[in-house]
């Protein structure tokens, strides 16, 4: 029965986020494995745990399936397989956290705030293990909620922290009638109304008139030789009409080969923009020489300027087996999964800057990159727009295209930019620094989507002091968890006894 309990509370997290939006459900986790692990040994808390990932990331990363399957060219059986050990590794996570909450917590006075800071520290663990996969922090939840006022200051992990804290408090104020534990996460919901709204402000530049262009090109064409050419056509096509844009945006690998190939074709196109002053950004398969490779090159997926000015920026966070594959002298040619086109990505040699656009700096991030706070915070703090391109036609109708969303959302919202979001089908958007999608184009058309966006100046406290508040934090709740007031007293009664 408890092994059923925690294998829901894991699943329900999903709920809480995009697309369900069950924001109340993001409590109902953190609050069931506290109560389920808190008396249990490490290794009872282990298994737990593990069982509750495989609901955490069965339910939530689920959209894994629909790649190998539909775009992997995998068996239903075959993919169902790669999924489950995918979820199945994932889990080991909440299993360690588990094991370690137990450890931690055997001469703990205050349990609930030692869960509270593992729980937040593994979301920062998984930032960056391994390349990292930093999906589904709870705190997203609070996103379009008064708490997200919190995230300019403490960033995603912050209100991971709060949701858990209100999470464990409600656990401890309904299983054991003791209130006081209720308190900590209440004050901080409660004085969020309070905490300044704008950290940032705008620049003397004008706002850039932008164009997103949403080509809706099918996964299972994009990448066949014979359909450069009218690729390329139907984003010139839906490029054109707007003459009066300062910057065009082209989504990841909109150019779907090297640009010494498609040159011919975006030629002419690139000389009219080149003529009207029109900056076009677009993703590409970027090729460098290097000579100590097998083939003699080298590829970046990579975001160009390739008109009205020239700059260069390359992908820091690869996704394994989609853009490169671990292991890949023993994997490659096993299944088609593992000769997935542009599986043969590289990492930048140097640490690529932000774009740079008549004297605007655009910090970019390309895909999932999105989703590394870190990462991003780095970009925004020399820039004053936020840009990020992606291709999710990979996980078709799932719930992923969502998620990926939210997440941008909340890094415009931690940083304070405005944040240009193009995708080959959707979800195509404007976010502004609050957060908020200022507009969206619809999915799974081909179209495009103006607006205006104005670069911002300042930062946020995330920007400016990083990780160490979070890390302060954490130390703190670790201490007070230790503290037993009047402990030393009794100590010394005895003693004298």
């Amino acid at each position: 029965m408890t092994a059923v309990a925690a294998l829901v509370a894991g699943a329900s997290i999903t709920l809480a986020l995009a697309p369900f939006d069950l924001k109340w459900l993001i409590l109902l986790g953190p609050a069931l494995l506290y109560l389920i692990q808190r008396h249990q040994t490490p290794r009872q808390a282990m298994l737990n745990g593990y069982v509750f990932g495989l609901g955490f990331w069965g339910a939530g990363a689920s959209w894994v399936y629909v790649s190998i399957n539909t775009y992997g060219n995998a068996s239903a059986l075959l993919a169902a397989t790669l999924t489950s050990l995918f979820v199945m590794a994932l889990a080991l996570l909440f299993a360690l956290q588990g094991w370690l909450f137990a450890q931690l917590a055997r001469n703990a006075g205050q349990r609930w705030l030692v869960f509270t800071a593992v729980w937040v520290g593994f979301e920062w663990l998984r930032s960056w293990l391994l390349t990292g996969f930093p999906w589904l922090y709870v705190g997203y939840a609070a996103l379009d909620t008064p708490l997200a006022n919190w995230a300019p200051l403490t960033g995603v992990w912050g209100l991971s922290l709060l949701l858990v804290l209100l999470a464990t408090g409600c656990a401890r104020a309904l299983a054991d009638r003791k209130w006081l534990p209720l308190l900590p996460g209440l004050i901080l919901a409660i004085l969020s109304v309070a905490v300044p709204r704008h950290w940032t402000s705008p620049t003397e530049s004008a706002p850039l008139k932008v164009v997103l262009v949403q080509p809706n090109i099918p996964q299972l064409l994009k990448w066949q030789p014979d359909q450069l050419t009218p690729i390329l056509q139907r984003q010139i096509l839906l490029s054109l009409p707007h003459e009066d844009a300062d910057v065009l945006i082209w989504p990841e690998t909109a150019i779907p080969a090297t640009f010494s190939r498609a040159a011919p074709i975006l030629g002419p196109f690139l000389d009219q923009l080149d003529r009207e002053g029109i900056a076009l950004i677009s993703g590409f398969p970027y090729a460098e020489t290097a000579p100590d490779t097998p083939y003699g090159q080298r590829f970046h997926n990579s975001l160009g300027i390739f008109s009205a000015g020239s700059d260069l920026y390359h992908k820091q966070r690869l996704v394994p087996f989609g853009e490169y594959v671990p292991l890949e002298q023993q994997l490659r040619g096993l299944i088609d999964f593992f000769n997935l086109p542009m599986s043969s990505f590289s990492l930048p040699q140097d640490n690529t800057d932000a774009l740079e656009l008549d004297g605007i700096r655009i910090g970019a991030a390309i895909c999932y990159e999105i989703a590394y706070p870190q990462l991003v915070s780095h970009m925004a703090q020399g820039s004053e727009l936020l840009l990020t391109v992606s291709n999710d036609t990979w996980f078709g109708r799932s719930i992923a295209p969502a998620q990926h969303l939210q997440i941008a959302r909340m890094r415009a919202l931690e940083n304070g930019r405005w944040l240009m979001r193009a995708t080959n089908n959707g979800h195509t958007a404007l976010i502004d620094p609050r957060g908020n999608v200022h507009a969206e184009a619809p999915l799974d058309t081909a179209t495009t989507l103006a607006g205006e966006v104005q670069p911002m100046q300042g930062s946020t406290p995330v920007q400016r002091f990083g990780l160490w508040p979070l890390l302060a934090g954490l130390a703190g709740l670790l201490l007070l968890a230790y503290w037993r007031p009047g402990q030393r007293h009794t100590l010394k009664h005895h003693r004298s006894t």
